[in-house]
């Protein structure tokens, strides 16, 4: 045993490595945050999205049956109008001969935009109840129904039936289809109708707090009392015979413009229109009912006045006054205050327009723009699901045939190597050069040598101490010795990396084939032998091994288990049989030493070195195999932040590798094979789908939450069921216990996830540069050798 030391312990200034690793640090907290921010934007776009899309059903009350005794009986046997001004309920009714047209559930893109066209046609205004997610998707109807001459009231923002709901969710479903409102058209509004409302005599104990409240609020709220019942789809000539006013008596009659088909309302409206104008019937909003009735009121106080003046002289004329400025006040009419219909705004006595839109308020100040911030972040959400909803379909389609394309593989691999006629030719039996790269494996490297001590092939084992202050290189000549191993071989030199480390050994290799291995890893007795058979093929220029997971009786670990058995493992089968196996891990694996040095040995330009070295073989035209015979057991990652170091380090690496070698795509010959057969399922299968296959729970969250709870899961665990059945074969070729994917379950529902941010925080590193230093996760040394491994 020899050693050979680089360096004499002095304390040096920091090299440029360290700087840039420093540099790089620095970098990485905020690319995190970064990353759950981008999480959290998405969720909450989804979660946007799936409350807007609430569905709106029909006009029926979600409770009925209760008291109302503490409802005026003035209130349940008034006109469909009410309000409260100066804080005294009263209600209004429609004139004789007078229709106020309303519609309730819109904005619908299909219908509303037909009724609008119907009421233009005929020159009829309506009053429109919209609900304010509806607003908030469809802005441009709101408008247009706006500039039109229509008048619009509020119906609350998820059609709730507001008699269940707190105080706060009263106020939040009026506040933020205001919101909707003043985005969409500019303008906020004073009336209101309940979701599931009909008739006065319909108000109970539970609704009129609700009346009561808005009342105060200033708001007006309408009801019906001619029904058209619409929803129900009873044909054109009911809905019209059932809309039709009594003896000629004026109307608030409800139609619906959404919420459900509306093809009936559609036809049944223009005969309607027809029919009341030729019964001598006018139509007109419900501020204009407001302008009739108080223009009515102020007609009958002027006659009363012009009489009284007549019989009492001056003090009569005083007592007029007094009178008429009592009627101006009275509900219903347009005071000049801020609360009640035709206050400010639109109201007063301007034009046909102003009097029959007289509940709008133009928006302005804050609630204008946060009105715009609502529309503006409702189109993203309408325009972002639909993309994912796509993404998704495009996911699972390529997630599936991923699995096709392993089982089918997969199996094709096993039976052609398994054979009892297959070889890879001659055996090799000559002796082989282990190189082992090492930076603080006090914990593990005695075991790594004690395993090794037992090969079954003649090795050279060359230890490289990358800079090591755990006194590895000591614990490694001790063990050594302890093992009477003459055949080891330990390099001491600063810190540089492991690349650097790994060239190293192949400089000081004295065989032709070189076994790279992680200073925590364990081989079995013949993983050696095993490994190097391959290389009986002259083309053959690299062979991966079978690395498994030796600390697989935690959750972490087991996790991790079934990710190298399934989504490693058997993805080298495929590889190798399309010959473009894209990655030789580092725990275990062999090359021929010329063809290392031939395409410039292990490049640091890359975190994951491995890759680099596995696809630069392919370039120059060395063919890269999987060896499933080989295998050696190493230390996964023991925590989560462990974990997300590792992985964070192999995604970016892998992309700075498949960018670095990007230029293969257009090459000929073996290296244009690879750019266009490795390369592009390399970055399907391992950056395109693994960043957007949890698209797959969120969209079933999604659809349990707002669409259908049991289909959505069950959907889910169809998915999960193909997954463990590919888990299962993947097990079952590798001769593993099945009782470890009584785990998968839960991989599928946390560590996918974390696998997610991960690949995140990669890209947003990659697209905004930096790098990082070879990382070095602790370790417990609790994989020992390979007769002592837990299976």
């Amino acid at each position: 045993m020899t050693s050979t030391r680089t360096s004499r312990g002095r304390r040096r200034a920091p090299t440029r490595m360290s700087r840039a690793a420093g540099r790089a640090a620095a970098l990485q907290k905020p690319r995190v945050i970064l990353a759950l921010l981008l999480l959290l934007a998405l969720t909450s776009v989804m979660l946007l999205d799936g409350y807007l899309r609430a569905e709106v059903g029909g006009d029926q009350r979600v409770r009925t049956g209760a008291s109302a005794g503490k409802v005026p009986e003035k209130i349940l046997d008034g006109g469909p109008i009410l309000t409260f001004q100066g804080g005294r309920a009263t209600t209004v009714s429609v004139p004789d001969k007078t229709i106020a047209l309303t519609f309730d559930d819109g904005p619908n893109p299909t219908w509303t935009p037909q009724v609008l066209e119907i009421l233009r046609t005929y020159d009829v205004p309506g009053t429109f109840f919209l609900v304010g997610s509806m607003v908030s998707r469809y802005p441009g109807i709101v408008r247009d129904m706006v500039e039109e001459g229509n008048e619009v009231g509020i119906h609350t923002f998820t059609h709730v039936d507001l008699s269940y709901q707190s105080d706060a969710r009263v106020d939040r479903e009026m506040e933020q289809t205001q919101l909707a409102l003043a985005g969409a058209a500019g303008i906020t509004t004073t009336l209101f109708r309940a979701p599931y409302s009909s008739e006065t005599d319909a108000i109970d104990n539970y609704s009129w707090p609700v009346y009561e409240k808005l009342g105060e609020e200033g708001y007006t709220s309408v009801f019906v009392d001619t029904d058209s019942d619409d929803w129900k789809k009873p044909g054109v000539s009911k809905i019209i015979k059932w809309a039709t006013p009594e003896d000629g008596k004026g109307a608030s009659v409800l139609f619906h413009d959404a919420g459900g088909e509306r093809s009936q309302t559609i036809k049944a409206l223009p005969a309607y229109i027809k029919k009341m104008k030729a019964a001598g019937y006018t139509f007109t909003t419900i501020s204009g009912v407001m302008q009739e009735q108080n223009a009515a009121a102020r007609q009958a106080s002027g006659t009363a006045g012009q009489q009284a003046a007549g019989t009492a002289g001056t003090a009569a004329g005083t007592a007029t006054a007094g009178a008429q400025g009592t009627v101006g006040e009275q509900p219903g009419s347009v005071p000049g205050g801020e609360s009640g219909i035709g206050n400010g705004g639109n109201g007063g006595t301007g034009g046909t327009a102003d009097r029959l839109q007289a509940a709008h308020r133009e928006a302005t100040g804050v609630t204008l723009y946060e009105g715009k911030a609502l529309i503006a972040a409702v189109t993203l959400a309408e325009w972002t699901v639909p993309t994912l909803s796509v993404g998704l379909m495009i996911v699972g389609v390529a997630v599936m045939g991923r699995f096709g394309m392993m089982l089918i593989l997969a199996r094709r691999h096993y039976r052609k190597r398994n054979k009892r006629r297959f070889s890879w030719g001659p055996a090799v039996t000559r002796p082989v050069s282990v190189i082992v790269p090492a930076y603080n494996e006090k914990e593990c490297i005695a075991n790594t040598l004690e395993s090794l001590a037992k090969s079954t092939h003649p090795i050279e084992i060359i230890i490289v101490d990358d800079g090591s202050d755990d006194n590895t290189s000591e614990i490694s000549r001790e063990a050594a010795r302890a093992l009477g191993m003459t055949n080891v071989r330990v390099i001491r030199q600063e810190n540089a990396g492991k690349p650097a480390a790994l060239n190293n050994g192949v400089r000081s290799a004295s065989h032709d084939i070189v076994v790279m291995m992680d200073g925590d890893t364990v081989f079995e007795p013949d993983a050696v032998h095993q490994l190097v058979q391959p290389f009986a093929a002259p083309d053959v220029g690299a062979v991966a091994g079978n690395a498994k997971v030796g600390n697989r009786d935690t959750v972490i670990g087991a996790w991790q288990h079934i990710e190298y058995v399934m989504g490693f493992n058997l993805d080298r089968r495929m590889y190798d049989l399309l010959r473009c196996m894209p990655t030789i891990p580092g725990a275990i694996g062999a090359f021929r030493r010329d063809a290392v040095l031939e395409v410039g040995g292990m490049s640091e330009d890359t975190l994951a070195e491995d890759t680099d070295i596995t696809i630069a073989m392919h370039r120059a035209g060395w063919q890269v195999v999987y060896q499933e015979h080989a295998k050696a057991w190493t230390e996964a990652p023991g925590s989560l932040k462990q974990l997300w170091s590792q992985r964070y380090r192999w995604s970016y690496g892998t992309m700075q590798a498949l960018w670095k070698h990007r230029k293969s795509l257009t090459d000929k010959g073996p290296s244009g094979r690879f750019g266009r057969v490795g390369m592009p399922l390399v970055v399907l299968f391992q950056i395109i789908t693994p960043v957007f296959a949890p698209l797959i729970d969120v969209f079933t969250v999604y659809s349990m939450i707002f669409v259908d709870f049991q289909a959505a899961l069950l959907a889910w665990l169809a998915v999960l069921g193909v997954q463990l059945g590919c888990a299962a074969y993947a097990f079952r070729l590798d001769r593993e216990k099945y009782r470890y994917l009584l785990m998968m379950p839960l991989q599928q529902l946390a560590y996918r996830q974390m696998m997610y941010l991960v690949l995140i925080h990669s890209c947003i590193t990659a697209l905004t540069g930096g790098r990082l230093r070879w990382q070095k996760l602790k370790r417990t040394g609790e994989v020992g050798t390979p007769a002592g491994v837990s299976r």
